[in-house]
């Protein structure tokens, strides 16, 4: 079974996080009142880069891209899709926190080596706004910690099933990461990191052909893992896949909406904002509940 989940587990990562891409783009071109692509236009786009020459700046530009992709796939392994679950350890939910800084840290490392300055506004944009969701995120897990009294994602997920959604028993919790989903995502208001109105899409301006669509890949994979924890840590996960992809289809949508109502943030704007409301309300939840154990 293990040897199953191992297979399954970027698979459906994969599938669902491209067909996220797709219908992010439809129904974000049905507001706009503009018909749209198809909803299989990411895996031409995919398949067509890979088929395209790619444009090298050296062996680190490559290898950042590689490795960040390499923890996008690590991170989904101890990430709980319904009952697939591959690597159930105690500590999961400690590694996953450790595992999601590897992707931002290897596009870092690969656009370092681009020499182009949009790429340098880029990088420094998400380290910064990596840095603003991090802090309240951290207390969320805290949270989550000693409501349930466990470091085991599985455990945690198993625990909502008996006693209720986290998001029903620790509501100010599951509020604070709803407002730092969308900065998680990278999608506006805090659509900053690439802005491709002001620095020519950022950190990938300098990818082509199977760079680029590597990078696709692995955003896919983010993609899919942020939104599963949120459905992990607060929906109760799922019983089996479908129910859980069906939760995650409903968080999908909900950041689909944000993103199209909202205007994107100025860097400092956004990192005031992760440090004042969701820091708060998750540093208030943290307290109620330290104070009723």
């Amino acid at each position: 079974m293990n040897i199953l989940g191992l297979i399954l587990s970027p698979i459906i990562g994969l599938v669902v996080g491209i067909f996220f891409m797709g219908l992010y783009r439809i129904i974000m071109a049905r507001i706009h009142w503009r018909y749209g692509p198809p909803l299989y236009q990411p895996v031409i786009d995919i398949i067509k880069l890979f088929l395209q020459k790619s444009i090298s700046h050296g062996v680190l530009f490559e290898l950042g891209v590689l490795v960040s992709l390499a923890g996008s796939v690590v991170t989904l392994y101890f990430i709980p899709i319904g009952n697939i679950c591959p690597l159930q350890v105690n500590g999961g939910l400690l590694v996953v926190l450790y595992l999601l800084l590897i992707a931002p840290l290897g596009i870092a490392l690969s656009g370092g080596s681009g020499a182009n300055p949009n790429i340098s506004i880029g990088i420094s944009r998400k380290m910064l706004l990596a840095l603003s969701y991090e802090i309240p995120f951290l207390i969320i897990v805290l949270t989550l910690m000693f409501h349930y009294r466990t470091i085991s994602l599985v455990e945690l997920v198993h625990f909502q099933r008996i006693s209720g959604w986290g998001i029903i028993s620790l509501p100010l919790a599951g509020i604070a990461y709803l407002l730092i989903l969308p900065a998680m995502l990278g999608i506006r208001p805090f659509e900053i990191v690439e802005a491709p109105q002001e620095i020519a899409s950022g950190l990938k301006t300098e990818y082509s052909g199977r760079l680029l669509a590597l990078y696709y890949i692995e955003h896919a994979f983010r993609r899919f893992i942020v939104i599963a924890l949120f459905v992990d840590l607060f929906l109760g996960g799922g019983g089996e896949p479908f129910t859980f992809l069906l939760k995650m289809l409903i968080v999908f949508m909900l950041g689909v909406f944000i993103n199209a109502v909202f205007p994107r943030f100025k860097i400092q704007q956004a990192i005031r904002f992760n440090w004042t409301w969701p820091t708060i309300i998750s540093l208030i939840g943290l307290l109620i509940v330290y104070m009723g154990k």
